[in-house]
């Protein structure tokens, strides 16, 4: 897991909707969301900051693992094959 959601989280649901990759969920309605590992790619080919951090009004999503762009990039390419992200794909690597 790259992010992770932490006990501030308000279920509040705009992560969810902000996840190119559908990788955030809500395992039961009185639990908070929760990121699944294998579907996040810190919006690396979709957008130079995590979307879910930016969007989040309690600051309750945080950095957990560093991953380099290079395997995050290979995640959204499994993830998404049909998409191509070409050389210039947004990350917040290039910062």
């Amino acid at each position: 897991m790259t992010v992770k959601i932490n006990e501030e989280c308000t279920m509040c649901d705009a992560c969810v909707e902000e996840c190119p990759n559908e990788a955030i969920s809500q395992p039961d309605e009185d639990e908070i969301h929760v990121i699944e590992p294998a579907k996040c790619t810190e919006c690396v080919g979709f957008f130079d900051v995590e979307q879910c951090i930016d969007v989040c009004p309690a600051d309750a999503i945080e950095p957990d693992t560093e991953e380099d762009e290079a395997t995050l990039l290979a995640r959204a390419k499994t993830l998404h094959p049909d998409k191509d992200f070409g050389d210039d794909f947004p990350s917040k690597y290039k910062n």
